[in-house]
């Protein structure tokens, strides 16, 4: 990592440590990739945060639930699919931040090959299946094809990505991790 985005994320830390102001805040999000063989189901998103892309299913963990419970909910409510916690592998964890702006974004990210349901399109959502090795990047975020490759070829990451607008990367860091401790 280079020393002046190691200073800026240690900068973050030591803020939210201390308790300093201003005091960044953060919210816990979760994202579900759901496999079958060589195709990966993604979701054009139809409404809210991150509206006219496609990605994985996932959103807000709600009070009272793990971060497990919130990817699994978020998952059934965006496109039908099911999945069980034993079926759920933790692939990720991604911080981003956005100029300008005081929330940071902390995301778990799972993949699941086993699960049920119907596929269906929601309010949110409109899901549709894709070859592995045609996933649509060009209408995803611009960080997913630094990262997606990474986890559908069996490696877990933790990533921060520091985003000008919703298409420029300033900062990046991503590392392959043995586990999440």
């Amino acid at each position: 990592m280079e020393p002046r985005m190691r200073s800026h994320l240690y900068s973050i830390l030591a803020l939210v440590m201390n308790g300093d102001s201003p005091r960044p805040s953060k919210k816990v999000l979760t994202l579900v990739l759901v496999q079958r063989d060589q195709e990966l189901l993604l979701g054009y998103k139809k409404r809210g945060f991150g509206q006219g892309k496609t990605n994985g299913f996932g959103g807000k963990v709600e009070q009272g639930e793990t971060i497990l419970e919130g990817a699994i909910r978020e998952l059934l409510e965006e496109s039908g699919v099911v999945a069980q916690p034993e079926d759920m592998d933790k692939v990720g964890e991604i911080v981003f931040e956005f100029k300008d702006d005081p929330v940071l974004l902390e995301v778990h990210v799972f993949l699941t090959k086993v699960f049920s349901g119907e596929v269906v399109e929601t309010e949110e959502m409109r899901p549709k299946w894709f070859q592995i090795d045609n996933l649509p990047f060009d209408q995803m975020w611009v960080d997913d094809e630094l990262w997606y490759p990474k986890v559908l070829a069996g490696q877990k990451i933790k990533a921060y990505f520091l985003f000008e607008g919703h298409e420029t990367i300033l900062k990046t860091d991503l590392r392959v991790v043995e586990d999440f401790s």
